[in-house]
């Protein structure tokens, strides 16, 4: 089982979803945690008689709210602690130290600071890593209107002295093409659509779902990209 972080105190659950949208269509089973304060996947995710801790499914997704640990998630299901989930990956969205500690993310995979430049996303997605015991890489997915050099200095800087090692590479997806007004109305008829996303952020999500796959090539995951916006 491969273990994603996204880190950070932006809203992200949606994004998360879109990558396992695309992921699980490439027939692999993904488990998605919001493991947030918020849980704002109860708000986002259509789920029949939510429960404080519940397992949903949503267009082939499984998403875990309210849980503070894999055994608790384990405990629901009907599974032993030393019983293997079934799922290939587990994408885990998280705003606070706690739920980066119980759910060892510094272990992951691959770990994802997500953030927008405004200074709460900025400094309250920080806080999280002021107090990392062990030094962990990470890589910026960004969501600006443009990809400002200054920006990302910012952010370079309000993270010195901190155990991060930042990878070269950005992700960065636009907030001023029209994004947010697709994402609202995937939220209102409770869907995964893909089609009227910008390029740009198309582009994005595929980069980081074959980042995330590993053994799938650019191009099979961008015809996954094109067939489900044609609804295949």
């Amino acid at each position: 089982m491969k273990k994603i972080g996204f880190i950070g105190a932006y809203a992200k659950i949606d994004l998360i979803l879109y990558i396992a949208k695309i992921i699980t269509t490439l027939n692999k089973k993904v488990l998605v945690i919001d493991t947030t304060i918020n849980q704002r996947a109860r708000y986002v995710v259509p789920a029949i008689n939510p429960t404080k801790k519940y397992v949903t499914n949503f267009e082939d997704i499984d998403i875990a709210v309210g849980f503070t640990n894999f055994e608790d998630i384990k405990r629901y299901l009907g599974l032993t602690e030393e019983q293997e989930f079934e799922y290939d990956i587990v994408l885990i969205d998280t705003d606070n130290m706690e739920g980066f500690k119980s759910f060892k993310l510094e272990e992951a995979k691959k770990n994802y600071f997500v953030t927008s430049f405004d200074n709460y996303s900025l400094k309250k997605g920080l806080e999280i890593l002021s107090t990392l015991d062990d030094v962990i890489s990470l890589t910026k997915v960004l969501f600006a209107s443009e990809t400002l050099k200054e920006e990302d200095d910012y952010l370079n800087f309000l993270s010195l002295g901190y155990k991060v090692i930042w990878n070269e590479y950005r992700i960065y997806f636009p907030i001023e093409n029209g994004d947010l007004n697709v994402i609202y109305e995937n939220q209102r008829v409770a869907k995964i659509k893909l089609k009227k996303l910008s390029i740009q952020y198309k582009d994005s999500l595929a980069y980081i779902a074959e980042e995330i796959l590993g053994d799938v090539s650019e191009t099979i995951v961008r015809r996954t990209i094109k067939n489900l916006e044609k609804g295949v």
